[in-house]
């Protein structure tokens, strides 16, 4: 089911989000409609609190496949970008955001098991950005600088 993604301004953005505790179909079923409400947006990372739901859930495809993270955390961090980012919550704007070249997440599954990743480049950035928003941190809150965004030729 494609679910609403809140825009900005939204007060439930700037909000933390609760650990996952039941690892059941209600879960899964929320992954699987961000997921699909993150493929008909055309992103490659959606946090559960831009559909309104306050738990620590991300579901991100950088076209490597399909991530769904629960309760992750950023483990490691090394190096620095500096790259153009945009958000589903914000349409049409891009902004210059310094993030980490690499980082380690550590997570649950859907069924609870522990699991991790690693990323670099576009995926670090996605880790990060998708992670931001399980603490009310928005990617605005640390552009640099703000871009023309392609759409808007």
């Amino acid at each position: 089911m494609i679910l609403d993604i809140l825009k900005f301004g939204d007060p439930v953005l700037r909000q933390q989000c609760a650990e996952v505790t039941e690892f059941d179909k209600e879960l899964w079923q929320l992954l699987d409609d961000m997921y699909e409400t993150m493929q008909k947006a055309d992103g490659i990372g959606l946090a559960a609190p831009q559909v309104g739901v306050l738990k620590r859930v991300v579901v991100i495809d950088v076209d490597d496949g399909r991530i769904e993270l629960v309760n992750p955390v950023i483990t490691l961090m090394r190096g620095a970008q500096y790259e153009p980012e945009g958000c589903l919550s914000f349409k049409g704007k891009r902004g210059v955001v310094k993030r980490p070249k690499r980082v380690r997440v550590t997570a649950q599954n859907r069924f609870g098991k522990p699991v991790k990743f690693r990323g670099k480049d576009l995926l670090a950035r996605a880790f990060c950005h998708e992670i931001d928003h399980l603490n009310g941190v928005l990617f605005e809150d640390k552009v640099l600088e703000w871009v023309e965004d392609e759409d808007d030729d």
